[in-house]
């Protein structure tokens, strides 16, 4: 049997090569190891404990189990279960559907996904950051704030309903393009007319990826890579230009100060060497107050662009008519293309030095210069054209009132933020309360990190949550917020004692660490790194074949049992006490005792 990092090594050597067409990928699937690999890469996620359609999770999990699964592959019997779909609240009071497949399709699905992987990674382009290895929302950012220095327009993507119309036919036209294995194919397309049941009947699924499916994401991504390519080929052909001309005030200026300092080396009156000195100087102030390129020089012109998932930036050195053009091209090639809809709402051309959004950010580009002396004393510009991220305060404001943190009153015709306690929380601990203030800090801070203007807004969201923390403790232990402070302030820091479950003392200190601007993934050009796979061997794996139970220590078929979370244990049986000594969420048992777990015998 062959050893998944070298299955998926081999695959990977003819990723970048376009022209290139996989056979006999189907018979991966019949490896027992590429199993066990993805078992132990999904088996942690609460989401498994959750029944499917087939009422199964992942616990009870075997190796019988997964030889029954690749037995039903190599058949061709195997046949996706429909997901079963809830429906979980949004921010704004409505509600997003969700699929939830049955385990042994997730685990199906993450091996195709890791064959996609291997064959798709290194033929992406650049510019395409969501869903992928080494990449996120910061590098997909990052890039936007390397690449689109002086741009005039952002085209702000947005389509309508992307992952729910994706059409079935030309994503597996695509993938043909590069697979040239029926059954492989046959088995994607499985997966996406799978379907789904809501309130107990069966609903056909015509377009879109599969509900809740973890091969949705890169299938979009290699959807959506065909745009991508577009879009490179149409810059190449927009591109225009090695640089901007120099505008002619700013030449005749720089001109001007070379002949009078030129001149100035020969005059030996002090009179006029002072006069000519303060015209140098008056020469110098105007040249910096003159732009040094032509800001819309027709003979250049260039397009940057960026996607994350389905929303994508354009950035466009051009005009605005030339913008209208690019958007209504994108809108044909999309309708025509891949079948999709650009909302004609949200797809905005917006002026760069007025705020576009993506992934959260507003994104702009600095109009004004700074000065500053180079190593050498001479003082030269920067910053005109450099493009900020920024923030918005409502961004602040909408996630302090999503978490209860805030209230907002009317004093003197002025909107004064305050903090509040958070009632849904007095029955906490005292240093849960606090673990939980310090998690959704950190969690708006690491995301926000790389705007430039973080430290303003979030100072002012850590003082809101830090106050709300004093107000919510000192609500529980009927204390002022004075008393609730000072009780737990050591040494300028809030420290919360308090004992573990083994006795222990432990302390939980609040969040100190200031909100500084963090500067993420320097060279965005991400993909210049090696796509290659280096796997550990599956622990969970070792465990069933070594047929040991770990209860009770007899030899046998071995059963992983698995739990949702552990904090709801309580250590009333052996089973649970283990589990908790051990600190795992796995237990492999004997047959013997996976009956006495399931049927709670002590």
């Amino acid at each position: 049997m062959r050893n998944p990092e070298t299955i998926l090594n081999n695959l990977v050597k003819h990723s970048s090569v376009s022209s290139y067409k996989y056979e006999r990928l189907y018979r991966i699937l019949f490896n027992e190891d590429m199993f066990s690999v993805a078992y132990q890469r999904i088996y942690a996620k609460q989401g498994n404990m959750t029944p499917g359609t087939d009422g199964k999770t992942v616990d009870q999990m075997s190796i019988q189990r997964i030889e029954k699964l690749i037995e039903s592959l190599k058949t061709e019997a195997y046949q996706p279960k429909p997901a079963r779909r809830v429906y979980i609240p949004k921010k704004n009071g409505k509600e997003r559907p969700l699929g939830i497949p049955s385990f042994e399709d997730k685990l199906v699905q993450e091996v195709i996904r890791m064959i996609l992987e291997a064959i798709y990674e290194e033929h992406f382009e650049y510019t395409s950051h969501g869903f992928r290895p080494h990449r996120s929302c910061h590098t997909a950012l990052t890039q936007v704030q390397e690449k689109f220095t002086g741009v005039k327009w952002f085209i702000e993507g947005d389509i309508k309903g992307f992952f729910d119309n994706i059409n079935h036919d030309i994503l597996v036209d695509i993938l043909k393009e590069r697979i040239s294995d029926e059954r492989f194919l046959r088995l994607i397309r499985k997966f996406l007319k799978a379907g789904y049941i809501e309130r107990w009947r069966f609903q056909n699924t015509y377009s879109g990826t599969p509900q809740g499916g973890i091969i949705s994401p890169i299938l979009a991504n290699i959807y959506l890579d065909r745009f991508d390519k577009y879009i490179k080929e149409y810059a190449e052909k927009f591109n225009k230009g090695e640089r901007r001309r120099i505008s002619l005030e700013y030449r005749r200026l720089n001109n001007k100060k070379t002949r009078l300092a030129k001149r100035l080396k020969s005059i030996t009156d002090e009179s006029v060497r002072d006069k000519m000195i303060a015209e140098i100087k008056e020469t110098l102030a105007q040249t910096f107050a003159t732009t040094c390129q032509e800001p819309m020089d027709t003979e250049y012109r260039r397009i940057q662009y960026v996607r994350y998932a389905d929303d994508f930036l354009i950035g466009i050195i051009g005009s605005k008519t030339e913008c209208i053009t690019i958007k209504a091209d994108i809108a044909k090639f999309m309708a025509e293309k891949l079948r999709l809809e650009l909302s004609e709402e949200k797809t905005l051309i917006t002026n760069a030095h007025d705020k576009a959004k993506f992934l959260g950010y507003e994104i702009f580009v600095r109009d004004c210069s700074f000065r500053h002396k180079d190593r050498k004393g001479v003082i030269r510009r920067f910053g005109k054209g450099s493009v900020m991220l920024h923030v918005n305060m409502d961004t602040a404001k909408n996630k302090l009132l999503e978490y209860d943190a805030l209230r907002m009153s009317q004093e003197r015709k002025k909107t004064v933020w305050k903090p509040k306690p958070r009632a849904f929380m007095i029955g906490k601990k005292v240093e849960d309360i606090v673990a939980q203030y310090n998690t959704e800090i950190r969690g708006f801070y690491n995301y926000y990190a790389i705007a430039n203007n973080i430290s303003d807004i979030g100072n002012s969201f850590g003082y809101i949550m830090e106050y709300s923390m004093y107000k919510t403790i000192a609500q529980k232990l009927n204390l002022t917020m004075v008393q609730a402070k000072l009780k737990f302030l050591r040494d300028k820091k809030f420290i919360v004692p308090f004992k573990d479950a083994k006795g222990a003392t432990k302390y939980r200190i609040f969040y100190d660490g200031g909100f500084k601007r963090k500067t993420a993934y320097r060279n965005s050009l991400v993909d210049i790194i090696p796509n290659t796979w280096h796997i550990s061997k599956p622990s969970l794996m070792e465990r069933l074949k070594e047929g040991v139970c770990e209860l009770c220590g007899s030899n046998g078929n071995i059963t992983m049992h698995h739990v949702r979370n552990l904090r709801q244990l309580k250590g009333d049986t052996p089973w649970n006490a283990k589990l908790i000594k051990q600190n795992r969420k796995t237990l492999a048992v004997c047959e013997s005792c996976n009956y006495k777990i399931q049927t709670n015998e002590h």
